[in-house]
């Protein structure tokens, strides 16, 4: 089987689902917190805000420039990211990490729709992108923990 044609066979229906329906895509009008990563190789970009109370996620806004790898996991992450902890969003930003370089465990709920970005491990390429929501959501909660 050829690289182009397991490219393809990358982008699954259940991949490209998520993609068109990322969930929390209007930013806030007072985040307490907001970070911006950008993904060097491909140039994707995510853009989170967040508030928090008593530690948890309690508002959440994104914009997400990314190709569907980043958009579906933008995905999974907008539809359960309120009321997460940033301890909790570590540990699945970790997971999904070690999923992709090491075909490490799914990440543990209820972050584990993740799993479908697991073909991706093949192309190291685009893990930056797939990490990037993750990433920056748990160095916004970092930030927002910090300035309180």
């Amino acid at each position: 089987m050829s690289g182009e044609t397991d490219l393809i066979k990358l982008y699954s229906g259940r991949i490209l689902a998520l993609a068109a329906n990322i969930p929390h895509t209007t930013r806030l009008a007072e985040p307490q917190a907001t970070v911006k990563k950008r993904a060097p190789l491909c140039g994707s970009t995510v853009t989170v805000d967040v508030a928090l109370e008593d530690g948890r996620v309690s508002a959440f806004g994104q914009d997400v420039k990314a190709c569907a790898l980043g958009q579906a996991a933008a995905s999974v992450v907008g539809a359960n990211v309120i009321g997460r902890t940033r301890g909790e969003i570590e540990a699945a930003r970790d997971a999904l990490r070690d999923m992709l370089k090491n075909d490490g465990p799914t990440p543990p709920a209820p972050f584990d729709e993740l799993e479908v970005l697991r073909p991706a491990r093949e192309f190291a390429n685009r893990h930056a992108s797939i990490l990037l929501a993750l990433e920056a959501t748990a160095d916004a909660i970092n930030d927002a923990e910090t300035a309180a």
